[in-house]
């Protein structure tokens, strides 16, 4: 507080001020979640296009273990079945490599940037900060 207490238009200023800063804090505030739940739908997007196509791979996937066992059944040849276990084993492979990115586009979902400014401040954190 600056000047006199008995100084009501004082008293005003500082509450103004403060009632400003209190305004901008909240907006900062307020503009990070905005960013971050942009941030969220983009990951969340990208987790469902991925998880179809870990759906696509996977059916692709038992698909070509069926050829397999029909081929191997009906033929007994290896080059064949060894060819179509190959496909088998890529579409496996893409899968998991899909799954990856959906287990790291997650994270984004948490709105961490959100929950740390969110944190109170440790008391030798505020002594460095700069006025």
């Amino acid at each position: 507080m600056h000047g006199d207490p008995a100084n009501g238009s004082s008293l005003l200023d500082d509450a103004r001020a403060l009632w400003g800063e209190v305004r901008g804090l909240s907006h900062d505030r307020f503009q990070l979640a905005a960013l971050e739940a942009q941030q969220a739908g983009v990951s969340l997007v990208n987790m469902v296009m991925a998880g179809v196509l870990v759906a696509g791979l996977l059916c692709g996937a038992w698909m070509g273990l069926l050829a397999a066992t029909v081929l191997g059944l009906v033929e007994n040849g290896v080059m064949v079945r060894s060819a179509i276990l190959f496909a088998v084993v890529l579409n496996l492979l893409l899968a998991l490599v899909f799954c990856r990115v959906i287990h790291r586009k997650s994270r984004y979902l948490q709105f961490p940037a959100t929950l740390h400014s969110l944190q109170p401040m440790s008391p030798g954190h505020r002594d460095t900060e700069k006025p």
